[in-house]
């Protein structure tokens, strides 16, 4: 898994982002992400890849007696732990193909827009399973395949500066994508939606609830917004551990 969130020009640009100033109500996917939160009053919770920590804080907020919190990067976690820290909450600098995933150990088990930075996603929703008690929840939001699929992440754009279209290509040619984000070249790995969804059914589990990302109304008035309604960038996922 590639680890830009450590470079310095990256990391800053990164928090200048608003939902990285602002957390979870500035994430235009909260909104249907919230509701798909299994309830965590007394349960154990598994942040894969969890960044500033506000899904972390947002479990404990929720009464969870213990939420784990990992992310590859150094940086990401101490800002967790200034931001987000609390009594029940415990952060590891640790990669999602790194972490051990202990049998039966956890009740509920998060990922935001971690998931396209790994290559073998199978391979992480079969240790997901593993790790799950039986009746378990994995809920993970990961860029959508429409988005990841030409490379460039980036609108066509008209001679007058306007986005004309959003470019698919090599949809069935899954791997890596070298992309341009935030000032930095940055590694991902695109999927297909069967991929996807048939990698989570094949590793055990019952999807529950699968979501295009939308941004809700109140959002529109944020510059280039409305765009966001001309193609899905985000796939929202709900499994349950059936054992």
């Amino acid at each position: 898994m590639s680890n830009e969130y450590d470079n310095e020009v990256f990391f800053t640009q990164y928090a200048a982002m608003s939902r990285s100033r602002n957390g979870l109500s500035a994430a235009g996917e909260w909104h249907q992400l919230k509701p798909l939160f299994p309830p965590l009053a007394g349960k154990r919770v598994l942040d894969l890849g969890c960044g500033y920590g506000w899904h972390c804080k947002f479990s404990e907020e929720q009464g969870a007696s213990r939420i784990l919190g990992i992310d590859l990067s150094e940086k990401m976690i101490a800002e967790a732990r200034k931001r987000n820290a609390g009594p029940g909450i415990e952060y590891q600098v640790c990669g999602i193909g790194e972490y051990e995933y202990p049998a039966d150990a956890w009740d509920c088990v998060v990922s935001n827009l971690a998931l396209h930075y790994v290559e073998d996603l199978e391979e992480v929703f079969r240790k997901v399973y593993r790790t799950l008690k039986g009746d378990g929840v994995f809920l993970f939001n990961i860029e959508h395949p429409v988005f990841t699929s030409a490379g460039g992440q980036d609108w066509i754009y008209g001679e007058d500066g306007q986005p004309r279209h959003w470019p698919v290509d090599r949809y069935f040619l899954p791997g890596r994508r070298e992309t341009h984000f935030l000032g930095c070249d940055v590694l991902k790995y695109h999927h297909t939606l069967t991929q996807i969804l048939m990698g989570v059914l094949r590793s055990g589990f019952a999807l529950e609830a699968v979501e295009e990302a939308m941004p809700p109304e109140e959002m529109m008035d944020i510059p280039g917004m409305k765009d966001e309604l001309r193609r899905p960038m985000m796939l929202l996922v709900k499994a349950r551990a059936v054992k």
